[in-house]
């Protein structure tokens, strides 16, 4: 088998894995609880009398189970391979989403249920399916995670429609069943098809376990304890959390941002829709991009200009195009921050340990991401508008981009493992 000498053959080759990471991502733990949320608020809220603050604090629960577990996830993914771990999660993450709906009024329990299927799902996340994707790809890295990546867009803008029809037609206990059956459904049968570590696919139970042996051991890249003295690992996790804060902050309080703005419920809707179609160009686009610039520059660009949108919305009306814009940008923003947070990680410290510092860096994010839905609410409860956190959301985008042109150059590592065990013996 011969190396690949471009980017379609690597395509030729990886895109069984793209499409595996593309829909456990999508219908994995990071975009359907979150984005799904808002749409059982108002059944749960009627049926159980709780106030939709009580709703709301499922999110911090999953968050903090995200933080502890996450690095777990990607110690096995590195230890044991990350098929094995990816495919046990989708399994359980959508069992454990189902469980939701045997809510029987009890918050407690409503809490741990969050909790645990943080837990199950952090193998869903995009620190496991994104490593396999980084060893399959290096000519077309980026525009390969972009792809993945942009499941989290995609599934996170359609199932807030199915969850509405199945409420409608069947009840919230029939949606929570519905939801937590397409990961099973959908993602698990591809991932068992397409989904793989680099390297050959070998039949022998003993071959595989002597490639992964193989792998651990020569896979480039930086040791844990160079990792953690490294200034640029902490720079990356800071402005990753940046970005989380601002970027998780606005997008679950953007509706009543724009309600705020003046504008009626359908103008509403349908710009808080363009968040999901923003999300799918920045991963497109931010891939692209990151395989033919500089990923500093290319953050600079689609992190820095989406500053002037958090600052736009914190100063009140705007016109209808001008608050559409602003609202895309946002959305763009969210598109290209996984990507961009998965190939940082690949080009400064290689892919010995991939999945375990992928996962400290996202619990960098995570923090952001639970942080800024809380300090965006209570601004509102306080004042009556959003104009304090959209302002500092605004310099934390900026601050943040400016911050990783200090990364440097990338790090020279060899060439990757995949192509050296793709070699005929």
């Amino acid at each position: 088998m011969q190396q690949p000498a471009n980017g379609y053959q690597e395509f030729r080759r990886g895109w069984p894995v793209v499409l595996s990471a593309t829909l456990g991502i999508g219908l994995g733990l990071s975009p359907v609880p979150f984005y799904s949320l808002g749409s059982f608020a108002p059944e749960l809220a009627r049926e159980f009398g709780w106030k939709f603050g009580d709703i709301m604090q499922g999110i911090p629960f999953l968050t903090g189970a995200v933080i502890l577990f996450s690095p777990l996830a990607g110690w096995l993914a590195d230890r044991y391979g990350v098929r094995k771990v990816t495919l046990t999660s989708v399994v359980l993450f959508g069992l454990s989403f189902m469980a939701l709906a045997l809510s029987n009024g009890s918050l407690p329990r409503f809490y741990a249920t969050w909790a645990v299927m943080a837990v199950f799902g952090t193998g869903t996340l995009p620190i496991t399916w994104t490593r396999a994707v980084n060893g399959w790809f290096d000519i077309r890295k980026g525009f390969a995670l972009g792809l993945c990546l942009m499941g989290t867009g995609l599934f996170g803008y359609l199932v807030k429609p199915f969850a509405a029809w199945i409420i409608g037609d069947y009840g919230w206990r029939a949606a929570y069943v519905a939801i937590g059956a397409l990961p099973l459904a959908i993602a698990l049968p591809v991932a068992w098809w397409g989904f793989h570590d680099a390297g050959p696919v070998r039949q022998n139970a003993a071959d595989r376990r002597a490639d992964l042996v193989l792998r651990k051991a020569v896979t480039p890249g930086l040791s844990i304890p160079e990792v953690l003295s490294s200034w640029r690992f902490w720079l990356i996790a800071l402005a990753c959390a940046m970005i989380s804060f601002a970027v998780g902050g606005a997008i679950p309080n953007m509706e009543n941002i724009l309600r705020l703005s003046g504008f009626v419920r359908t103008d509403v809707v349908w710009l808080a829709s363009l968040i999901g179609i923003a999300v799918i160009v920045g991963r497109t686009l931010g891939g692209w991009l990151l395989d033919r610039f500089w990923a500093p520059g290319v953050a600079l660009l689609l992190l820095g200009v989406p500053s002037s949108a958090f600052w736009l919305l914190a100063h009140g009306p705007q016109g209808y195009w001008l608050s559409a814009l602003s609202v895309f940008e946002v959305g763009l923003a969210a598109g290209v921050e996984f990507d961009l947070m998965a190939f940082l990680t690949a080009r400064y410290f290689g892919m010995k340990h991939y999945s375990v510092i992928y996962a400290w860096i996202y619990c960098g994010l995570a923090f952001g991401a639970a942080v800024g839905p809380v300090v965006f609410g209570r601004s509102f409860d306080r004042s009556g508008n959003y104009g304090f956190p959209l302002l500092l959301s605004s310099a934390l985008m900026l601050a943040s981009a400016t911050l990783l042109l200090a990364l440097g150059r990338y790090r020279d590592f060899p060439a990757p493992l995949a192509e050296a065990l793709a070699e005929p013996a």
